[in-house]
């Protein structure tokens, strides 16, 4: 599938192929809670690094979020890369150098319309803020931690996919 994206000044657009687009893991992280905003967790997509076309590139900063409590001194810094729009904050994908062949967009950052997924994977619930409610429904997965499955994983399992 193909996807489309932007921030919200409309400073950067970017496209990509996806074969994983459906919008089903949230991760409570304070790395994603902070960075991201919205209801304490961020949504990732998976989408082909190959196939990225981005036009005002030179509108995007990248963050290396730092692993650990706040303020500590010897935080380990993420090998992944947050690239936003510095001009208006918005958060547009992570890119991992152990991955390389993969981008994750954010969905907040998607202006395709995405299909709706038949369930959901909450993960990195040790870290949800206290003021944060889980939608809990029939069928959702609950992780304190990363779950075994990845993104591509949960697609086959359920028969979805991008065209």
């Amino acid at each position: 599938m193909q996807l489309q994206g932007s921030c919200h000044c409309g400073a950067v657009r970017f496209s990509l192929e996806s074969t994983t687009p459906h919008p089903y893991q949230r991760c409570y992280c304070s790395i994603c809670r902070k960075t991201q905003g919205g209801g304490g967790y961020a949504v990732n997509l998976g989408g082909d690094a190959r196939s990225l076309s981005v036009s005002g590139r030179d509108h995007i900063s990248v963050y290396h979020a730092k692993m650990g409590p706040p303020g500590q001194a010897d935080a380990k810094i993420s090998t992944g890369e947050r690239h936003f729009c510095k001009l208006c904050g918005s958060a547009l994908w992570l890119y991992d150098p152990s991955w390389p062949e993969l981008i994750h967009p954010f969905a907040s950052a998607i202006d395709t319309p995405l299909p709706v997924p038949p369930e959901h994977t909450h993960l990195m619930l040790e870290f949800k803020a206290p003021w944060v409610e889980v939608d809990e429904r029939a069928g959702d997965q609950y992780f304190d931690g990363y779950p075994e499955e990845s993104i591509a994983q949960w697609h086959q399992r359920l028969g979805l996919g991008g065209k």
